[in-house]
């Protein structure tokens, strides 16, 4: 049989061929694929060390992560969940943190409530000619108590001032009407009240009355939501963290022009706070109120900011509005009036030219309920029965919930003869 290929005999340097027919052939053996054969053995020794090496790293980590218990994962997309006491989950990854706060807001949420008010004011065209013009107003507020007959609601003062008719929206969306309790300016605070037997049993069931928090433990970065009835639209939620603590902020009357300085330390937090969020509550995540959102102290030029007035700053004064008597508007005939004339002395008035803030008095009416309490020019009204007045706006407002012939108590700023004020309450009768 010819032989077909070619063999190599180490031992003699013969090269035998199919073509002689398989006799050797003499001379010396040309080396042609021996470098390439040195190449392909290295090759194939790093192939083969790759593999094993790759294998024994694949197993150290198998065991690592199930006998061991090491996970070197480093991919982002997995996430883990721990638990806050309150229950709220915190989905955690290597490059980011998130939070789900709806376990809070499902509990917070039966506790705020959508404030309309509206308003009738007069105005006045270029041509002379006035006519009432209607207004309606969005706030929020936060259900605090419940007395024998009352459900009592806190909320910022501006939302219900000079308001006509107050309406309040609940969780399961009945709205009924509400008056005021009780009012402070100038911590920009009020309670009003709904009657509880205006209410259901359904909807009275699926109320709760907000915790309060602590807001003297607060922390910059701590997480904090806020809830409210945002731009009128109804309720919704914002997340952020505690800004900044303790931040004085000025204010601008929209209608008089008057710059002043706002009575409490604020709460400072990048959660939005828009129009219609005024005295809804911003919560921390254990679902507790540490502040009442305000949003007229947000100016026009700031933005990713907002503020809240902090709880325990005004928890007395709350308390205290509380157990005021619910007062209801009387008709404009009616209304009692003190006897004087006066000019608004503000905040940052008063610092100026070290006067205490409230209303002036310029002249008292002789014959009048001031006059026969023995009021007299010079001295400032700072409340009227407990409620701070801080502008003649806030005195008339308070007056419009009392009828001739009863008796209310001021409290006054009297001067001395060494530039100083003295405290002093006198009661007068309303003419």
């Amino acid at each position: 049989m010819d032989n077909e290929y070619n063999y190599y005999n180490p031992d003699k340097k013969y090269r035998y061929s199919g073509d002689n027919g398989g006799q050797p052939e003499q001379g010396p053996v040309k080396k042609k694929h021996k470098g390439a054969a040195v190449v392909a053995g290295v090759a194939g020794l790093a192939i083969l060390f790759g593999c094993v090496s790759s294998a024994v790293f694949l197993s150290s980590n198998i065991v690592g992560s199930r006998i061991l218990g090491l996970d070197s994962s480093a991919d982002t997309s997995s996430v883990s969940s721990d638990k806050i006491n309150s229950g709220t989950s915190l989905s955690k990854s290597t490059s980011v943190v998130t939070s789900d706060v709806s376990s809070v807001v499902e509990q917070v949420m039966p506790s705020i409530v959508s404030i309309t008010s509206m308003s009738v004011e007069e105005v006045q065209s270029f041509f002379g000619n006035t006519w009432q013009k209607q207004s309606e107003g969005a706030g929020t507020g936060i259900i605090i108590g419940e007395n024998d007959s009352e459900l009592l609601i806190v909320t910022n003062n501006h939302v219900v001032e000079n308001s006509d008719a107050l309406t309040v929206t609940f969780n399961d969306e009945t709205s009924v009407a509400a008056n005021i309790k009780g009012n402070d300016a100038t911590y920009d605070v009020a309670v009003i009240a709904v009657p509880t037997e205006s209410l259901s049993s359904d909807t009275l069931s699926s109320l709760t009355v907000a915790t309060m928090g602590d807001s003297t433990k607060l922390k910059v970065g701590e997480p904090a939501i806020a809830i409210g009835n945002a731009l009128g639209y109804g309720q919704s939620v914002t997340t952020g963290v505690i800004s900044a603590l303790d931040r004085s902020v000025a204010t601008t009357d929209s209608r008089t022009g008057e710059t002043k300085e706002d009575g409490v330390n604020l709460i400072q937090t990048d959660a939005a706070i828009n129009e219609g969020n005024s005295g809804g509550a911003l919560v921390n995540v254990n679902g507790e109120v540490i502040g009442i959102n305000s949003a007229k102290l947000i100016g026009d030029s700031v933005e990713g900011i907002g503020y809240a007035i902090p709880i325990s700053d005004v928890s007395d004064l709350i308390q205290g509005l509380m157990n005021q008597e619910t007062k209801e508007k009387v008709d404009e005939d009616d209304q009692g009036m003190i006897g004087i004339t006066g000019i608004s002395v503000s905040d940052a008035f008063s610092q100026q030219i070290d006067l205490p803030a409230g209303v002036y008095v310029t002249e008292v009416t002789s014959g009048g309920g001031a006059d026969k309490a023995g009021m007299t020019k010079g001295c400032i009204i700072t409340a009227l029965n407990g409620n701070s007045v801080d502008s003649m706006d806030a005195l008339q407002g308070q007056l419009e919930y009392y009828a001739k012939g009863e008796t209310v108590t001021l409290t006054l700023q009297i001067p001395q003869t060494n530039g100083e004020y003295k405290e002093q309450t006198v009661d007068v009768t309303l003419g």
